[in-house]
Parts: structure tokens; sequence; C-alpha cells
């Protein structure tokens, strides 16, 4: 059970894996909406990158605005485009495709009047066989689709476009026959081969129910014909180009694909088709990658007139230079407004749909494709798992501002490499899942940090609110860490402070008293603990143990300590006015102070536990309070202690100590004030430490003489009194020739 709750409590990193889990999961469903981003990714791309140079192989021949003010209102006589087709290529165009159907036939043609007036004069039986013959010369030149389609016969360069019927409801007046027989007019744009395995699955090829080709006639006179249909995406935007749609049980090409088949001098056309759909389409050395629908990803060069645009009236006014039209690809197409064939790409709203025809030439001429292969899309899985771990690894590892710049950093610099692999390499990374992922991730990671930091927060803050300022604990709640169950060794400063007598002192008090006493001196020292961001470890009865240092690390904490005693001391003495004058007994205290290593942390077990220190340091330091008794002094601190603070604290050394429990002497010093306060202690430590030498050097008569003469200064003052007994007693009982000035305490 404990296993499973470890595998289900969250983390960081679990909630990492589990958004990359949801993020490989969306990337496979593919959902509308965020396949719509994707997308609109893809076009900032694209127009990011600017526009690129045609390869020059492919022009516009425009019916435009100016045209139509210089040839009549649209749509023109047949005649008008036979000319346009024969002069086109008077001028070398290698291949004309046209983007327009002539389905009906011409609106301008005069041909059914004569026609009626032929058969009323054969009714008449009239006998004018001149009349006749004038009629039938003006029947063939009224005839303008019979002229256009000469006009195609003998240019043997046209392509013509037709388009295909997606829907049903479209096709539903037709009978099969006449769907049988308009598929045999565009039997000149089936692909020369279809590769099929053995297990074919074409579901996803656009199927179509029928076709609307040119008038047959027409569809005759032509070498070639391609489909024009455009499929946009669900935004609207056309970003690829079908390269086959199946009728019946044949496969045709697009007009884009089947100009390049007679621009290429016909070479082999082949669609592979395998269980996954279409592979790719073969055009001689060309690959076509497609996807599985059989779609070309087209790659945009730019916005509207990347490709030349020459007004149809120039051609045939011959304002255009032959050059420029000579041995190239011509797709005739109209752009005027009002006959305007309007498509919506990345670049423009507004886009020629003739000029997409001269992208995917463009495309598959120069094999400048965008690439978006299963491979990529292993890439894609790859990036997203990568991020995701991490943003899940390093981003706990950070501090809030931290974790915020780092994920927009990898963030911007995610969209950038994925920007540049685009523009370098033409592949289409996704960009979407990846930055979601990141996003995701940093939200997910964030959200559940503020809940457990909070949770942690209000857990220190309650644990240490009564043992730590305010400012001290705002500070430990930045980095909770450091108050996880275990121990650091550091060098720290501890104190201990115990009321003198305490227990005679509760015999002639009531419990009530006794209780008021002892709160308002404990609240006086504890305030005083905490104005030098001491920590209160702890209360034992009447004693106090304070430690400077940590939490928070006090480089000045020996000084700190120090200054806490001596304040201690001050207030102590104001109290003691204030509970004379109230009738209470006198209190006095004893303060010891040892700096050294110790282990701090949180000690105890996972269900409770307290923060504290532990170590010999410690032990001494709760030695040295007790010492005060033997040396009747208020403050002892170590030599340890000493020696950090000896430059900013006037001391006197007291004596060499061994304290009970202990092996090794130590040296101990009363802390009698800063160092601003020397002269007034000066003289009298001076003759203190007079003693003090000669007593160390068996010299008892002289170190007797000067602890008097420091009595003299200070007559008060205990340790003086007991360095005369001792030198007194040493006299009568001779310590030893192997006395080494060590004074072995017997009590704690």
């Amino acid at each position: 059970m404990k296993a499973l709750k470890n595998f289900l409590s969250p983390s960081p990193l679990k909630i990492a894996l589990l958004v990359i889990f949801l993020a490989i999961v969306l990337f496979f469903l593919d959902p509308r909406f965020l396949r719509f981003m994707e997308l609109k990714a893809l076009d900032l791309r694209t127009v990011s990158r600017g526009a690129m140079p045609s390869g020059g192989e492919t022009f516009i021949v425009t019916i435009d605005e100016k045209s139509l003010s210089e040839l009549g209102r649209w749509p023109w006589p047949r005649t008008t485009i036979a000319a346009l087709t024969e002069k086109l290529k008077e001028l070398g165009a290698k291949v004309v495709g046209f983007d327009i159907v002539f389905a009906e036939p011409d609106e301008n043609s005069s041909l059914k009047t004569i026609e009626k007036l032929m058969t009323d004069l054969r009714k008449t039986g009239s006998g004018n066989n001149d009349f006749a013959a004038i009629l039938g010369k003006r029947k063939q030149e009224a005839d303008t689709d019979a002229a256009l389609a000469d006009a195609i016969k003998k240019s043997q360069n046209v392509t013509l476009g037709y388009f295909f019927h997606i829907s049903s409801k479209e096709v539903g007046h037709l009978k099969p026959e006449e769907i049988q027989a308009s598929e045999e007019q565009i039997a000149n744009s089936r692909f020369t081969m279809v590769r099929k395995r053995e297990e074919v699955n074409d579901s996803y090829i656009i199927k179509a129910y029928a076709v609307q080709p040119n008038l047959p006639e027409i569809s005759d006179a032509a070498e070639n014909s391609g489909y024009f249909n455009a499929f946009p995406d669900t935004d609207g935007v056309i970003r690829w180009a079908p390269l086959t749609i199946k009728f019946g049980e044949n496969y045709y090409t697009s007009l884009a694909l089947s100009l390049l088949v007679q621009y290429l001098d016909w070479p082999m056309l082949t669609l592979n088709i395998s269980g996954i759909g279409v592979e790719n389409i073969s055009l001689d050395k060309i690959q076509v990658p497609t996807d599985e629908d059989g779609r070309l990803l087209i790659n945009y060069l730019g916005p509207a007139n990347t490709f030349p645009h020459y007004s149809a009236s120039d051609i045939l006014a011959d304002r255009i230079p032959s050059e420029k039209i000579s041995g190239k690809i011509a797709l005739v197409g109209a752009t005027a407004t009002g006959i305007y064939d309007m498509r919506n790409t990345p670049f423009s709203s507004v886009y020629p749909g003739v000029e997409i025809h001269a992208t995917v030439i463009d495309n598959i001429l120069h094999q400048n494709f965008l690439i978006n292969s299963g491979l990529i899309l292993f890439i894609d899985l790859c990036v997203i798992i990568f991020t995701g771990l991490l943003v899940g690894i390093l981003l706990p590892r950070m501090k809030a501002v931290a974790g915020v710049v780092f994920t927009l950093l990898l963030l911007s610099l995610f969209i950038i490499i994925n920007r540049y692999i685009f523009v370098a390499f033409n592949i289409w990374m996704n960009v979407v899942y990846p930055a979601l992922t990141i996003i995701t991730a940093y939200l997910g990671i964030t959200v559940y940090r503020y809940v457990t930091e909070e949770r942690e927060k209000k857990k220190i803050r309650g644990a240490f609110q009564y043992y730590l300022t305010a400012s001290v604990v705002n500070e430990i709640l930045k980095d909770p860490d450091k108050l996880k169950l275990g121990g650091d060794k550091k060098n720290l400063s501890v104190m201990f402070s115990d009321i003198r007598g305490f227990t005679s002192i509760s015999e002639k008090l009531s419990p009530e008293k006794l209780v008021q006493l002892l709160n308002e001196y404990l609240t006086a020292m504890t305030n005083i603990v905490f104005k030098y961001d001491g920590l209160l470890d702890k209360y034992i009865g009447d004693a106090i143990m304070a430690v400077f240092g940590a939490p928070l690390d006090q480089p000045d904490h020996a000084r700190r300590c120090c200054l806490t005693a001596l304040e201690m001391m001050s207030e102590l003495k104001r109290l003691q006015v204030k509970w004379e004058s109230e009738g209470w007994p006198p209190i006095n205290i004893g303060i010891g102070i040892n700096t050294g290593d110790m282990v701090v942390g949180n000690m105890g077990s996972e269900m409770r536990f307290d923060y504290t220190v532990m170590g010999d340091s410690v032990n001494l330091a709760s030695r040295l309070e007790g010492t005060n008794k033997e040396y009747g002094t208020n403050i002892i601190i170590s030599e340890f202690t000493h020696d950090v603070i000896k430059d900013d604290f006037f001391c006197r050394e007291l004596d060499a100590v061994r304290v009970k429990g202990k092996k090794r002497p130590v040296r101990i010093f009363e802390l009698l004030g800063e160092m601003k306060n020397k002269p007034q202690w000066q003289a009298f430590t001076a003759l203190f430490e007079d003693g003090l030498n000669a007593y160390r050097n068996c010299m008892w008569d002289e170190a007797a003489t000067a602890f008097t003469r420091a009595l003299e200064l200070r007559p008060d003052d205990y340790p003086s009194r007991l360095y005369i007994e001792r030198c007194e007693d040493y006299k009568e009982n001779s310590p030893g020739e192997d006395w080494d000035g060590v004074f072995t305490m017997t009590k704690k």
C-alpha cells in the first residue's frame, strides 16, 4: 500500500510525464481545434519566411480589367480565345493550360440564327444557290467553338481544364450513360501507370461522382487535360493540392500535374498506392511526396504576382516580347474583379486561383517541397517528450522568477529553432504540441508547487512562529527544503540561560504568581533573542536555549549571541527593580555561550520532530551555564567564542576548566561588555590577570595579593574571593608537581 501511495502521490516529474502522455495522445487523435492552431502556425512560418523567386518556367496570362476594357466583357467569344491560343503558340509557349472550362456552347456565337435561316430556306424550296452558299460560309465563320477547337488542335500544346463533381447531390439529374460519356472526354488525363501493392487502400483518395468536361469537339482537339478542383481546409485556406482524384475505376491528374507531363515531353507518370493510401507520385525521376490522400502540401513562394502576369490583351496586341514566353508554361486564368477566381492562402485571402497551379508546378519542377513525412512525425514525438522532461526535471530546481524566465527562454528557443528548420530545410515540424507541452507542464508544476509550498509554509509558520521572529520565518519560507528531516553540520553559537535558585523561589510564591513571574521573565528574554534574529530552540522549565546562525546563515552569529546575553542582563536589572517594588523575590540568571560545529536540523520522527542543534559544542554551552554557579558570574563564554568576538567585546579570562563529562580542558571567559566599555574594566581585569598568571605558576602569595588588590577595586567580585580561597588551600595542600592549572568541575 505504501508503494502504491508513493506511486500515486504527485511530484513535478510525474506531472510532466502526465502532460507528455496527454500530449502524445492528443497528437495521434489530432483534434480539430489543435489541428487548426498548427495550420495557422504553419501559415505564420510561411509568411515570416518572406517571398522567394519562382523558377521562371511559368507565367500567368490574365483575363484582367485591362483585357476586359480592350476586348470586351467576359465571357469573350471563343474566337478571341482561339486567337490567344494561336498567339501564344506563335510566341513560342511550350505548353498552354486553361484554368477555364468550356462546358457550354459559346454565348457570343450567331450559329443558331444562321442554322434557322438555312432551315427556313430549305422549307421554302428556294433555289438561290448563291444565298445558300453565303449562309454556309457564314455558318462556318459563326461556329466559334469549332474555331477554338481548330486552334487547339493546330497548336498541339494545350492542356484543358475541367472539374469534378465531388458530391453525389450535384449529379442526381445525370443519367449513367451521360456520366460514362463525359468520362471518355477526360481519358487523356488518366495516370500513365498505377502501381498497387497486394494490400491496397485507396479509400483516402478523393472520389468523384461525375465530371464537367469541356465541349466534346474542344476536348477531342486537346492532347491533354486536368482537373482544377480546390479543397480548402476547415478555415478556408488552401494549403494542399490534390494531385489525383478517383473517378469510376480510374485515377486522374490535376491540371498542374498534366501541364508538367506535357512540358517535360510526356514522361512516365506513376501513381504508387499501398495499404496506407498513396505513397507518392513519380514523374520520371521526380518523386513527388504526398499524404495518403494523394495531396501535395503547397510551398507558397509569396503573395500574388510572385509569378509574371501578362494581360491577355497585351499578348494579342504583341506588346509582350517573345523571349518572356518562349519555351515556358502559360497558364490562362481570370483575375479581373467580378470574375475573379479568389482563393484564400497563407499570404492573402484574395489570391488568384490560377497562381496556385503555377506554384504547384514550380514546387514539383524544382522539387521545392515542404516535408512532413513519417520520420518528421517521429521527431515531433521525440521533441514533445524531450521538452516535457526538460521542464519536469529543471523547473522544480528553480525559484519562481527563474522558472518563468527558463520556460519563456525554452519556448522561444524552440520556436526559433522550429522556424529555422522550416526556412532552411523546408521541414514542417509541429510547433503546437511541443509548445503546449512546455506551457502545460510549467503551469501544472507551478500550481503543484504553489499548493504544496503554501501547505509547507503554513506548516513551517505554525511550527516556528513561537520560536523565531516573523522576518526570520519569512526567510525560511523562501527555502523550506532546509527544514527537511535530518541535519547538517554547521558552525553556530548556542546560548543557555537559567534562573539561579529557581526551586527556592518557587517555594515562596503561589503557583499563579510563579507562572506570572515566569511568563514575564521569559517574554522579556525571548523578545531579546528575537531582536537579534536568534532561534528560540526550547524552554527547559525556567531555562532558555537559543541558537544563532541557523536556520538562517548568520556570519556574525557569535556577536549576535553575545549582544543578546548582555542585553538580557540589562533587561534583568530593570525587571529586578520592578519586582522588588512589587514585593517579589529577587531573580538572578546564569548564561553559558559556546561557538563551534554542531548538527542542526529537524530531529525526531517523520510524524513529530523538532528543529534543534546537537553535539559536543551544545553540551559545552550547557555546562558553561552551570559553571556560573562556581564562579559567581552571570555570563561565561568558551575560548572558541572568545576567539571570534574578542575584537568587539571586552572579557576577562576566568580559568581553564575541565567540565563534567569532558577530559579536554577549556579556557573560559567572563563576558563583561562591549569594547567601547573597556576603560571601566581595564584596571580591574589587569590585576585579576596578574593574579591568574601567578596562580597558574603556583605562586600562591603573589596571586592572593593580586586578587586582593582587585577586590579593592570591585569588592563584590566573587571570582577574586574564590581564587584567594584556592590559594590559601593550595598553600596547605599542594596540588602536586603534575598540576596543569586546570580546575576540574564535579557538578553540572
